[in-house]
């Protein structure tokens, strides 16, 4: 444990902790009083509000849309099935901004609806709800339907030789034992909501505010420390109590069922109602995960001549130091490094979970290791620049910056990929090795590297499509010369001109292309027990 917590300590709470501080520290004495101060202001109060109507909305919308498709990755088997389960996750690791640009060109002004059918939903919540579901759809299906797909279905089938009907046997018998994933589902959606940033920054416009963005919005435009401050204890303590819920859910789930295989579960769809429920799921996939994408694409393809990615290999001297293209290189590049961060962080806080000696305090480190995915990645990012700036740790002015952030966001995936896998594994194998002399280090090559391979390897690339996907930090800490591929596409999208737009849309393309080839590989890899993603 002592790496792992030396890492977040270093790297996650100091620079918190120390925006709090410098916050509502004024001439070295405390200014608790600021808290009632801006909690009192209606205005906040209001983004108070927003920020926690519009993640319940979004949470039931999510899963309404996305529980059939969790059923039919589970139960059903179809042709193109890991195809189309690396193009629903594709979503969920681009990064927020590129996310909230693809839904403007579909409904904002000039946008795929505007043209068709003079509909524009820029300017209703609407927009932002949908671009939610849109984002955590994956969330969903690869939560509920991994578990889904390792449940007997001779329980259910049991319950139907009884007399029960088809809905009674799922209400009674597949329901109960679903309903720990659906809550860890929930609540993951919950605060990948709650915490929303670009999505909202780019649609919500001045009318909608959640807390990150008024985070942002204090800390880069109006300069007030001490509010964004406040609203970072706030983001929080209301995460905090999330990641403990979710940690119990987890728990639940992993210790009270008895799985089987989800090879043998799934089956070819049969009879017009599954046939119905197959066509619904793809149908819905096309209109609300597909089409964005497309409209990615087909912007990106305006131009004749594939004009705006020739333009990505000049510069004007305006908008970068390099030529846009340089972006792919750097952010590669981070990526990789961010990936053997993540999964040496990761790995050794999984493995210490999961030993059968961990007290009460190191399993209470499990929810603590979430934190980075709902805490303000804003306020991280320009933690790194107000708290590394002193030796031995003076790395403003070093490319390790961007990776460190990066891997914040990696470490969770990377431990709640490796957790069920590592708890599956026999101790007594482990017993048995150490019993004819085996070290602790070649019990662990011997028996449980052998057995949690391939889980490793999807923790790493899940590790590395994230952090190509990471904003909110990176935006702060990306030198001018060295962006990233997120931090090109936003500072494109902040600039007037077709082309600007044209080059921004080309970028994310690129970027979903490379999410994809490296999901698509995941799913190839992809085992029976690869945790929650």
């Amino acid at each position: 444990m002592a790496l792992p917590v030396a890492f977040l300590g270093l790297f996650f709470a100091y620079p918190v902790a120390a925006i709090v501080t410098r916050g509502l520290k004024v001439d070295g004495r405390w200014q608790f009083g600021r808290v009632a101060d801006v909690l009192g202001q209606s205005d906040i109060r209001h983004v108070l509000w927003f920020t926690t109507w519009q993640a319940v909305v979004s949470t039931v919308l999510t899963l309404v849309v996305a529980l059939p498709g969790a059923y039919v990755f589970a139960r059903l088997d179809f042709p193109g099935k890991q195809v189309l389960r690396a193009v629903v996750t594709v979503p969920f690791v681009l990064p927020t901004v590129v996310v909230g640009s693809a839904f403007l060109a579909l409904v904002g002004r000039g946008g795929l609806l505007d043209e068709l059918w003079g509909v524009r939903l820029d300017t209703t919540v609407w927009a932002i709800l949908l671009a939610h579901v849109f984002f955590n759809y994956a969330v969903v299906v690869r939560t509920v339907g991994g578990l889904w797909a390792q449940l007997d279905p001779r329980q259910e089938e049991a319950a139907r030789m009884l007399g029960a009907s088809r809905l009674r046997a799922w209400r009674t018998v597949t329901l109960p034992a679903l309903g720990p994933a659906v809550a860890a589902a929930a609540l993951m959606v919950f605060l990948f909501t709650f915490t929303s940033f670009g999505v909202v920054q780019i649609l919500g416009g001045p009318t909608f505010s959640t807390l990150e963005v008024e985070i942002y919005r204090q800390t880069s435009e109006i300069f007030d420390l001490s509010t964004a401050a406040v609203l970072t204890i706030v983001q929080f303590l209301a995460v905090g109590a999330i990641l403990v819920v979710h940690a119990w859910t987890v728990r639940r789930r992993e210790t009270a069922l008895r799985l089987v295989d989800a090879g043998l579960t799934a089956r070819r769809p049969r009879g017009a109602g599954q046939w119905a429920l197959l066509a619904g799921v793809l149908a819905s996939i096309a209109l609300l995960l597909v089409l964005p994408l497309a409209v990615l694409v087909q912007r990106s393809l305006d131009a004749p001549d594939f004009a705006y990615y020739r333009a990505l290999t000049g510069d004007d001297g305006h908008v970068f130091l390099v030529p846009p293209i340089e972006a792919i290189g750097n952010s590669l590049e981070y990526a990789v490094v961010a990936t053997a961060i993540a999964v040496v962080i990761g790995g050794l806080a999984a493995a210490a979970l999961t030993r059968p000696d961990a007290g009460r305090l190191v399993r209470g480190f499990d929810a603590l290791l979430m934190l980075p995915l709902g805490v303000s990645a804003v306020t991280v990012g320009f933690g790194f620049l107000i708290t590394l700036d002193e030796p031995p740790l003076d790395l403003r002015a070093s490319w390790i910056l961007v990776p460190l952030a990066q891997a914040l966001v990696g470490v969770p995936f990377v431990v709640r990929t490796m957790l069920p896998v590592l708890r599956a594994v026999d101790q007594r194998l482990r017993e048995a090795a150490a019993v004819l002399g085996a070290s602790p280090w070649r019990v662990w090559r011997e028996v449980d590297l052998p057995m949690v391979r391939r889980a490793l390897l999807v923790a790493a690339g899940f590790a590395f499509a994230v952090s190509l996907g990471e904003f909110g930090a990176t935006v702060f800490v990306a030198r001018p010369d060295r962006p990233t591929l997120p931090v090109a596409v936003a500072r494109l999208l902040g600039r007037a001109g077709e082309l600007n737009y044209g080059q921004a849309m080309a970028l994310s393309t690129i970027l979903m292309l490379v999410c994809a080839v490296a999901l698509l590989v995941l799913e190839r890899l992809r085992t029976d027990r690869t945790g929650e993603f």
